[in-house]
Parts: C-alpha cells; sequence; structure tokens
C-alpha cells in the first residue's frame, strides 16, 4: 500500500491525470480497463477529488427479507469496514439497477463511515441528504437522488462488485472524481504517483507550453513549435516508460 504522503500527493491531480500517468505504466488496456464504463454523476465537485482503497458491500432496497434474514448484517458490516486499512471508499453495487428505489447513503451512513475512515463512496444506486453528507465531508459518485432508503441493507460484502459497468475488487486502490473512476491494478501502484508526476511535468514543459507560447507567431509558426513540441512530449515519454504516447 502506497503512505498516506504518496496518496495525499495523488489527491492534488484530477482523474484524468492519474490515469495519464497509469496508462504509460500499466499491462492492462488502457482504452478499455480501470476506468467506469457506464456514465456516473459527482455529487460533490466542490470537494475536489478523492483516493482510497476499496471497500465492498452488495444492497437490495426493493428486498424486504434482507433484515429478517441478516438481523446482523449492519453490525458484521461495519466491523469489516472498520477493520480495513484506509483511507477508504465504499463501494456499493445495488442489485436494483437501474430501477433504483432506495438510497444506501444519507445523514447517518455517512456520518458513520467517516467515523470508520472512510472519505467516500462509489454506488451505483441512489444517495439522498445531500447537505448533510457534504457536512460529513463525504463525497459520493452515484446515479442519482432519492427520498428514501426503502429496505437498505448489508447483503454481501468484502466481495468483488460491480458498479458502473466496472468490476471492483476489494483493497483494490481508486482515484475518484466529477471526470468519474479510475481503479488501480496492485501491481501498477508502486509506480502510480512517480508515472503521474512525470506526465504531468512533461505535458507542461512542452505541449502546453508550446500552445500557450504562440503570441506573435504566424500559423506556420504555431504548428511548427506545437509538432517539435510534440516530438519531444512522445521522446520524453518514450525515453521514461520504454513507449510513446501523444
Amino acid at each position: 500500500m502506497l503512505t498516506h504522503g504518496e496518496l495525499l500527493e495523488l489527491k492534488r491531480w484530477n482523474t484524468p491525470a492519474i490515469y495519464n500517468g497509469w496508462e504509460q505504466i500499466t499491462r492492462a488496456d488502457s482504452a478499455a480497463d480501470g476506468f467506469n464504463i457506464e456514465e456516473t454523476c459527482d455529487f460533490m465537485p466542490q470537494m475536489g477529488p478523492m483516493v482510497g482503497y476499496a471497500v465492498t458491500v452488495v444492497c437490495e432496497p426493493s428486498n424486504g427479507r434482507h433484515p429478517t434474514d441478516l438481523p446482523n448484517a449492519w453490525s458484521e458490516y461495519r466491523r469489516y469496514v472498520a477493520e480495513a486499512p484506509g483511507p477508504k471508499i465504499v463501494v456499493v453495487q445495488d442489485l436494483d439497477k437501474p430501477n433504483v428505489i432506495g438510497s444506501f447513503w444519507g445523514e447517518v451512513n455517512s456520518n458513520i463511515h467517516r467515523a470508520l475512515g472512510c472519505v467516500g463512496t462509489i454506488t451505483d444506486g441512489a444517495i439522498r441528504d445531500w447537505d448533510e453528507m457534504c457536512n460529513a465531508g463525504f463525497k459520493a459518485l452515484a446515479r442519482r437522488f432519492c427520498v428514501g432508503h426503502a429496505h437498505s441493507w448489508p447483503v454481501r460484502w468484502n466481495c468483488p462488485v460491480e458498479v458502473f459497468g466496472r468490476t471492483i475488487q476489494p483493497g483494490q486502490l481508486i482515484h475518484a472524481d466529477k471526470h468519474g473512476f479510475l481503479a488501480i491494478p496492485d501491481e501498477d501502484q508502486p509506480r502510480l504517483l512517480d508515472a503521474a508526476r512525470f506526465m504531468d511535468s512533461n505535458e507542461c514543459l512542452n505541449v502546453i507550453r508550446a500552445a500557450r507560447s504562440t503570441s506573435g507567431q504566424s500559423a506556420d509558426e504555431t504548428l511548427a513549435g506545437i509538432d517539435e513540441a510534440a516530438r519531444a512530449f512522445g521522446e520524453a515519454a518514450k525515453e521514461k516508460f520504454g513507449q510513446a504516447e501523444e
């Protein structure tokens, strides 16, 4: 696992910037893996990015049998969350999707999870009590708002879950913001911060600088400068990572 300082540094960039570093080091398909496939919504963009390790849970608010069949589920689930290393992001699979009728989240549950070391949630279900969740400092990427909690209950936890078209494993490192989320394979964690730092600097020193230094230039001069900057950008990435990306 990364240190707390390394996680804080990852939080300084948005999720696309982390992706730019990740694609350079991963063996996964950067055009198909890691990020959410379906559209999601960041309901607290003012909080900026969140970074943490996944704790996972499945719920089914439409099913009233769960409270009876699993009377100790909340207590057992909370102990699992408390014992997992943090910071933590709670990833909730709602079995009612796409007909979401009840919210796993609200004022009470967000405050409880904040006390257990969780910084936010990614749920393909709903949230409610938006103001109170913001007041708790608990960020949420979700499908929509909802009025009631219905029969929200932990059905199973500490298991793989599928949210927004992506399977998330317990303990997986996640970076998320208003653009969506990126779930990092374990083998990519050690090099992620260095890769993100390098690619952000590579952009600033080359292509962005060229694009912002065009005052008084002709169109041909501007295009030539951008072409040269793109070449330098690609060569720097290739030298660092063994591949070139535009």
